[in-house]
């Protein structure tokens, strides 16, 4: 039998230390989720990962109203981190932020950071909320990383004190008739996915002005924010990331 098919189906993020023998303390969400919603009690397998030490195989030790208790057993995978590739993008109607958090959680991004430009819809964010959303991408789809969502800022700060070596890919929509196929840089990277209204001329001017500046065109159609965040992740981990 290969070590995959002795992974736990129930997997939860915890942000606590694992190790051999090690208790851990779940919240109340996670004791309501497995004692209410799937009907689990003590002895139940579980998998635990916490961005450090790998997934853990676990058993359910106690479980209540107020918490629950999960014994580790053994490393059931090794920490496996992603590349590191920043996802940068202009928040939109609050179902498609969702699905660009979720999508990039789960096509490798290190860092989710939503930004402020001059024709963005959305004013606000909820940090928690799609911190959660996170969390649970990274539940579902086997990683042992949870990217970190940041608050919201204006561009022009981040871009202000942007990090020396970090290039930035600069999904550009006035490249949309360009076809050739572009040639990414290699991590430490930025993808930069605007508005649904595009960047500004004044935004546009100063990204190109930028040192370690990459624009990109996604082909001859002008697509959606959410739609270019995947297609971007997805051009990039095939070309510099960890799908190889």
């Amino acid at each position: 039998m290969d070590s995959d098919s002795l992974r736990a189906k129930i997997r939860l993020y915890v942000d606590q230390p694992l190790g051999q023998g090690q208790p851990v303390a779940l919240s109340q969400p996670q004791a309501h989720y497995l004692a209410n919603v799937l009907r689990k009690g003590p002895g139940t397998p579980l998998a635990l990962f916490n961005s450090r030490d790998g997934e853990w195989r676990a058993e359910l030790a106690e479980i209540g109203k107020r918490g629950a208790v999960a014994l580790c057993q053994a490393l059931a995978a090794p920490q496996h981190m992603p590349p590191d590739l920043w996802l940068i993008f202009a928040p939109i109607k609050k179902a498609r932020t969702d699905f660009i958090v979720e999508k990039a959680t789960e096509l490798g991004a290190a860092r989710i950071l939503p930004v402020q430009t001059e024709f963005t819809n959305s004013e606000r964010i909820r940090q928690d909320r799609l911190q959660a959303h996170a969390i649970e991408a990274a539940e579902q789809c086997g990683g042992t990383f949870v990217p970190e969502v940041a608050g919201l800022q204006p561009l022009a700060r981040l871009l202000e004190h942007w990090p020396e070596g970090r290039a930035l890919i600069f999904a550009d929509e006035s490249l949309v008739d360009q076809s050739r196929a572009a040639v990414l840089p290699s991590a430490p990277a930025a993808i930069l996915i605007g508005p649904e209204g595009g960047f500004s001329e004044a935004e546009r001017k100063r990204l190109r002005a930028m040192a370690h500046i990459h624009p990109l065109a996604l082909g001859p159609r002008i697509l959606r924010a959410d739609t270019a965040a995947v297609a971007a992740l997805t051009l990039w981990q095939s070309q510099r990331g960890d799908w190889g």
